[in-house]
């Protein structure tokens, strides 16, 4: 069955830092471009971080949007078949649901700016996990 799977999530105070996770199940995450996504309440849902397959694009090239470069890193545990998003100095705007996606065109880039109506072209979902920064 193929499933991603975040976690990671939870209530943090602004300036704090939380790593979410993205298991993936069913197939080889390493053969797909992965992202990392975010819908806050009442906005559209906007690209965080990407990263290309390291199988197909020879170099797994990361993109990272404006909403949180700097701040933010992704990474790939293959022997975990596993994707993590790194996230410090955190805003109360940063509050969101997280969500990690993949699909099999496209660069990191590409899937990174998508449009919410493009985003709906992903291959697969997970089912988001809740980042809250309060204090």
């Amino acid at each position: 069955q193929v499933q991603l799977v975040e976690s990671g999530g939870g209530l943090v105070h602004p300036g704090g830092s939380l790593t979410l996770s993205c298991v993936a199940s069913g197939f080889t995450l390493d053969y797909w471009t992965i992202g990392w996504f975010r819908q806050a309440p009442g906005k559209e849902r906007e690209g965080v971080a990407c990263m290309g397959s390291s199988i197909r694009n020879a170099d797994g090239s990361t993109y990272y949007t404006d909403s949180m470069k700097g701040r933010s890193t992704i990474s790939r545990d293959n022997a975990k078949n596993t994707v993590y998003l790194i996230m410090d100095s955190l805003e109360p705007e940063d509050t969101a649901v997280y969500y990690c996606a993949v699909t099999y065109r496209g660069t990191a880039h590409a899937m990174c700016v998508a449009t919410a109506t493009a985003q709906r072209g992903f291959d697969y979902w997970g089912q988001g996990t809740q980042v809250t920064v309060s204090s």
